[in-house]
C-alpha cells in the first residue's frame, strides 16, 4: 500500500484532485474533516478552545464559531500558535487511526492511501511520507476563490494566504504537481495521469 501526502495552498483546489482519486478508487483521509469533528461540541479540544478563547466564540448553538477564530487567529501569529497547539496533536492522532485502519482492513495491497493535509510542511508530516503532491494555482486566483468561497474581504483572505509557507515554496519540495490554473476538466486529466502512476508504483512496492 502506497501512502500519499497531498497539500497546496488554501483554495488552490485540492478537494477537485482528492475526490477525483477517490472515484479512482485511492482511500482519502481528509485533515480539515478530522479538524472540524475534533472541535465539535463537547469535545476535549472544543473545551479547551472555549477556555483559551471565550464562549464569545461560539455559535447560538454550542459550536465553535470557526469565522470568528480566524479573525483572530490569521492576524496574531501567538493566537495561531495556541490554537494549533490545542488542535493538531488530536488531528494528527486520528488520521493516524484512520491509516492503521485502512492498512489493517482493507485487502488491496496496491491501495494508494492519499493524505490531505493542507499544512502537510507547516505541521512537519512531510518528513514521513515519500511521494507528495502539490496542487497549485496563481496567487491571484487562489486569492479571488478563498474571497468567492470564504465571503471573506481581500485583506482576511490576504491573511489566510500569508500564514502559510508560499505556494512556490511548496512547489520547490513537491514530488508531484497538478496545476489548478485552468478549467476542471485539465485538472482532472492531471489526477487520473496522477492516480495512474502511484497506482502502478503501489503495485510495484507489494
Amino acid at each position: 500500500m502506497l501512502i500519499v501526502g497531498l497539500t497546496g495552498g488554501i483554495a488552490t483546489g485540492k478537494s477537485v484532485v482528492t475526490r477525483r482519486m477517490e472515484e479512482n478508487g485511492a482511500f482519502i483521509i481528509d485533515a480539515d474533516a478530522i479538524a472540524h469533528e475534533v472541535v465539535k461540541k463537547g469535545a476535549p479540544a472544543w473545551k479547551e478552545i472555549v477556555d483559551t478563547f471565550g464562549r464569545e466564540y461560539l455559535l447560538p448553538d454550542g459550536e465553535i464559531n470557526r469565522k470568528a477564530i480566524g479573525r483572530i487567529v490569521f492576524h496574531d501569529a501567538m493566537k495561531k500558535e495556541e490554537l494549533n497547539r490545542i488542535v493538531h496533536p488530536r488531528v494528527f492522532e486520528k488520521i493516524s487511526e484512520s491509516l492503521l485502519d485502512i492498512i489493517h482492513n482493507e485487502k488491496a495491497d496496491d491501495g494508494v492511501v492519499i493524505l490531505d493535509v493542507p499544512l502537510l510542511y507547516e505541521s512537519g508530516m512531510d518528513k514521513d511520507i515519500s511521494d507528495i503532491i502539490v496542487v497549485y494555482a496563481p496567487v491571484q486566483q487562489q486569492l479571488e476563490r478563498l474571497m468567492a468561497r470564504d465571503d471573506l474581504t481581500e485583506i482576511d483572505a490576504k491573511a489566510r494566504i500569508n500564514s502559510q509557507i508560499s505556494i512556490e515554496e511548496k512547489k520547490k519540495w513537491a514530488d508531484i504537481l497538478i496545476d489548478n490554473s485552468g478549467d476542471i476538466k485539465a485538472t482532472i486529466k492531471q489526477a487520473d495521469r496522477v492516480f495512474a502512476m502511484l497506482k502502478e508504483k503501489a503495485a510495484k512496492t507489494t
